[in-house]
């Protein structure tokens, strides 16, 4: 698996239909409007997220490998 930036991670979740709640800091916030679960997405510059991070982070929106290419 190929890592991504926290900026394009939350162009794919946006794309799922979570929604920007708030900012805070250098973390994205998101919603889930049907399930009402939160996303926390840490968006620094445009590194790339740590493998492990993304992992647990894909796991919430229940993304595929698939979805973050």
């Amino acid at each position: 698996m190929k890592s991504i930036s926290g900026k394009r991670l939350c162009q794919i979740v946006e794309q799922k239909g979570w929604v920007l709640q708030r900012v805070t800091g250098s973390h994205h916030i998101y919603e889930s409007p049907t399930s009402h679960q939160i996303l926390s997405i840490p968006v620094h510059r445009n590194q790339d997220l740590k493998i492990g991070t993304l992992k647990a982070l894909m796991k919430i929106p229940q993304l595929s490998e698939e979805d973050v290419r």
